[in-house]
C-alpha cells in the first residue's frame, strides 16, 4: 500500500559533477548589516556548485522567491552549468553561529525537499552536516537520511484507478559527507532504513479503514511480521482473555462481532541486562461504544490503534537493531463498538490484577484494556514499563496536535523527554495530583474509570492516574498520550504526511537503545 523506500547511498566527491536528477544545497536566510537585508547565504556543501554559477547562484535564488526560511523549496534549471538539470535549494533558516543546522532543521527540510521532487528517479543532498571534519556526522546525518525517507512515504490506499499526474517518488539519495567510506557514517544508512520502515509500516497500519483491520486481522498481521523478525510471539485469542482474567480487554472487545486479541512479542538477545516492557493501545475502532462519540470526525477513529501499530513496528525494529537489552510487549486489540453485548455504564469490571472498576464512561475504553495489559506486563518484573496510546482528548485541549503528554515516573518521563527531542517527536510532563485521584473513589468498586462529576476536567490526567493502578511497585514507568501527534489529518509538512504520523516510533526506539547504553 505503500511506496518503496528509497535506497540511501553516501558520497565524497563534487556534487557539481554527479550524475544524478537534482543536487540540493543549503540556503540561510539573509542578516542583516547596518540595519538593511543582506545577501541570501549559501550553506556549505554548496561551494561548487556556487563556482559553476560564477557567483551568481545566491541573486538568482532570490530573484525565484527564495528566502531560507526553513524547509522552504526553491527549484533552478541548471542549463548546462553543472552535470545535474536542477539545482534545489532548500531553507535553513538563520545562519548557526558555530555549529551546524539543528538536526530537526535537516529533518524537516530533507523531507520537504523529497515530496517536492517527486518525479525524479536520485537525488544528491550537499548540506552541512558538521563544521569540523574531524566532528562525527552521526546526528545530522541521522536526522537528514530519516528526513528523507519518511518525507517521501506515500499511501495509495484504495483508489481503483492511479490519481492523475502522480508523479513515482524519488528512488535513490545520496548524501555527502567527507568520507563516504566511513563505517560509522555507513551504519547510520543501516539504521536509517531501519527505523524508515518501522515508521512507514506504523503509518500503514494506522492508515488501513477499520473494516480491513479488525482486531483478530490486526493481530495476524503483527505475529506474522514479528515472527518473520524472529521475535517470539504469542496471541490470546478471545477464550484465552477470558480464562486468563482480562476482564477489561474482554469487556471492551465484546460489543463486536470482531472478537478482542492480546499479542505477546518477546526480543531476547544473549546479553540481555534488564528487561523493557512497551504497551501500545490496540482499539482499531472508537465508536465511544454506549456512550457514543459524535457522528462528526468519527472517521478519524480507525487511527485509534496508533499505539499498537507503534510499539509492534518498534519491536520489529528493535529485533533488526539488536540493542543489548530484553524487551516484551504487550499488545491489546479491541473494537469499541455499541451492541446487545457491550458493556455500560455502570459495570463493574475485574481486570487482570484483580481491581474492580467502575464504569462510568464506555467512550473510556482505552485505559480498561490497557489496563489489563500493563498488569500483565508487570507479572514479567520489567525494570521498565513504556506505554504508549490516545488515550485522551485532553491530551490535544492541553498540548496540542503535536507535542505528547507524558506521566509516569518523573525520571522515565524526563528521559523520554529528552528522547523525543532528540529524534522530533516532543512531549512534556505532566502531573499525576492526589486531589483527582480522589475523585476516581467509586462507593462499589475500588476505582472509578473516570473521574466522577468532572469528566473533562484535568482529562489527560485521569487517565495517568488510572494507568497507575496497574504498575507493580518499583517498576518505573510512563505513559505517552499520543492523541494529536499520531495522526495529522491536515497537509503534508516536513516529514509528516497525511494520515498516521508513526509517534511515537523514533522515541521507543531511542529510549530501548538509551536504556541498553545506560541502565
Amino acid at each position: 500500500m505503500t511506496t518503496s523506500a528509497a535506497t540511501l547511498s553516501l558520497f565524497d566527491t563534487d556534487p557539481a559533477e554527479l550524475a544524478v536528477d537534482a543536487v540540493v544545497i543549503g540556503v540561510h536566510s539573509p542578516g542583516d548589516s547596518d540595519g538593511k537585508p543582506g545577501d541570501l547565504l549559501l550553506a556549505s556543501g554548496a561551494e561548487s556548485i556556487a563556482a559553476a554559477f560564477e557567483g551568481r547562484l545566491s541573486a538568482t535564488l532570490s530573484l525565484l522567491g527564495a528566502t531560507g526560511s526553513v524547509g522552504e523549496v526553491t527549484k533552478l534549471a541548471t542549463l548546462g552549468a553543472v552535470t545535474a538539470p536542477l539545482v534545489v535549494a532548500v531553507g535553513l533558516g538563520p545562519e548557526p553561529t558555530g555549529a551546524a543546522p539543528a538536526t530537526e532543521t535537516l529533518r524537516r527540510a530533507a523531507g520537504n525537499v523529497i515530496r517536492a521532487l517527486a518525479g525524479c528517479e536520485r537525488v544528491a543532498f550537499a548540506l552541512p552536516l558538521s563544521d569540523d571534519e574531524a566532528e562525527p556526522v552521526t546526528p545530522a546525518l541521522r536526522a537528514l537520511t530519516e528526513g528523507a525517507l519518511l518525507g517521501g512515504y506515500r499511501f495509495f490506499g484504495y483508489k481503483s484507478q492511479p490519481a492523475k499526474g502522480l508523479r513515482a517518488p524519488v528512488g535513490a539519495v545520496a548524501v555527502l559527507v567527507s568520507d563516504a567510506a566511513d563505517t560509522d557514517a555507513q551504519a547510520e544508512l543501516t539504521r536509517a532504513a531501519i527505523v524508515g520502515a518501522a515508521v512507514a509500516r506504523t503509518r500503514d497500519w494506522v492508515n488501513v479503514p477499520a473494516n480491513q483491520l479488525t482486531p483478530p486481522v490486526f493481530a495476524d498481521q503483527v505475529a506474522a511480521a514479528a515472527r518473520e523478525a524472529g521475535l517470539d510471539v504469542e496471541v490470546l485469542d478471545e477464550k484465552a482473555l477470558r480464562e486468563g482474567g482480562y476482564g477489561g480487554i474482554i469487556a471492551v472487545g465484546d460489543g463486536s462481532e470482531a472478537k478482542p486479541r492480546l499479542v505477546r512479542l518477546h526480543y531476547k538477545p544473549e546479553n540481555a541486562g534488564t528487561r523493557v516492557a512497551l504497551i501500545g493501545k490496540g482499539i482499531t475502532f472508537d465508536t465511544g461504544g454506549v456512550s457514543i462519540k459524535p457522528a462528526q470526525g468519527m472517521w478519524e477513529m480507525k487511527s485509534d490503534m496508533s499505539g499498537a501499530a507503534a510499539v509492534a513496528s518498534t519491536m520489529i525494529a528493535i529485533s533488526a537493531l539488536k540493542p543489548a537489552v530484553e524487551v516484551v510487549a504487550y499488545i491489546p486489540m479491541a473494537e469499541n463498538m455499541l451492541s446487545g453485548t457491550a458493556y455500560r455504564p455502570g459495570d463493574v469490571v475485574t481486570m487482570r490484577n484483580g481491581k474492580r472498576v467502575e464504569v462510568l464512561n464506555t467512550d473510556a475504553e482505552g485505559r480498561m484494556i490497557l489496563g489489563d495489559a500493563m498488569a500483565r506486563a508487570c507479572e514479567d518484573n520489567p525494570a521498565y514499563l513504556l506505554e504508549t496510546s490516545t488515550l485522551t482528548g485532553g491530551q490535544v485541549i492541553a498540548l496540542g496536535k503535536k507535542i505528547s503528554g507524558l506521566m509516569g515516573t518523573e525520571s522515565l518521563t524526563a528521559r523520554i523527554k529528552a528522547a523525543g527531542d532528540e529524534v522530533g517527536e516532543p512531549g512534556w510532563p505532566m502531573p499525576l495530583p492526589d486531589e483527582i485521584r480522589k475523585t476516581m473513589e467509586s462507593d462499589v468498586a475500588d476505582i472509578l474509570q473516570v473521574s466522577a462529576g468532572m469528566e473533562r476536567s484535568g482529562h489527560m490526567l485521569q487517565g495517568g492516574i488510572f494507568l497507575r493502578e496497574f504498575v507493580a511497585d518499583g517498576v518505573d514507568w510512563a505513559h505517552i498520550d499520543i492523541a494529536g501527534p499520531s495522526f495529522n489529518s491536515g497537509e503534508a509538512s516536513g516529514y509528516l504526511t497525511k494520515g498516521g504520523t508513526g509517534v511515537p516510533v523514533r522515541t521507543l526506539i531511542a529510549m530501548v537503545e538509551d536504556i541498553a547504553a545506560n541502565g
